[in-house]
């Protein structure tokens, strides 16, 4: 945002107001506008593949609900079915707000909410004895971990102030 300050010499009178700064008039335009092409592009195809993967896994706890509560059942959740739909909404809503960028801190919030509860109970790889499951645990621990940084930058990247008219 482009802001205008005025020198003393172009102040007609003192208002007591002279430590604000105001925005141009000709300013009201789209934030997003001083990122090159290449960047607008960028954005968009993280916003739809990250928020893509956080649908698309939301979706699959629907569509494959009783293979995900089995396999929470396994891993000692207290109420499977309720944390197996609760964490489907949240992936659901968390990755549309990323694709279309609408509440996008809400957004990486929801889906932080998700990997933080289920990273350390659903890869618990240090209780793990099975080499392969373990290493296969501690693979998915640490993709989370990932997730969890990606979506502090989506958070970061949704904070951008927005002008007003």
């Amino acid at each position: 945002m482009a802001l205008k300050f005025r020198t003393r010499s172009q102040r007609a009178s003192v208002t007591g107001r002279e430590h604000e700064v105001r925005p141009m008039v000709s300013d009201s335009r789209d934030p997003d506008d001083d990122r090159s092409p290449t960047e607008k592009a960028a954005l968009l195809a993280g916003r739809l593949i990250f928020g893509g993967y956080f649908l698309y896994s939301g979706i699959h706890h629907f569509t494959d609900r009783e293979m995900l509560i089995g396999y929470a059942k396994s891993k000692g959740v207290a109420w499977p079915r309720a944390a197996v739909l609760g964490t489907g909404a949240l992936l659901v809503v968390g990755g549309l707000s990323l694709i279309t960028g609408v509440k996008q801190k809400v957004g990486a919030s929801l889906v932080t909410t998700f990997l933080t509860g289920v990273t350390p109970m659903m890869h618990d790889y240090w209780n793990v004895a099975d080499q392969a499951r373990r290493m296969n645990e501690m693979i998915n621990f640490t993709k989370n971990l990932a997730l969890i940084g990606g979506a502090a930058f989506a958070a970061a990247a949704g904070a951008r102030p927005r002008a007003t008219a």
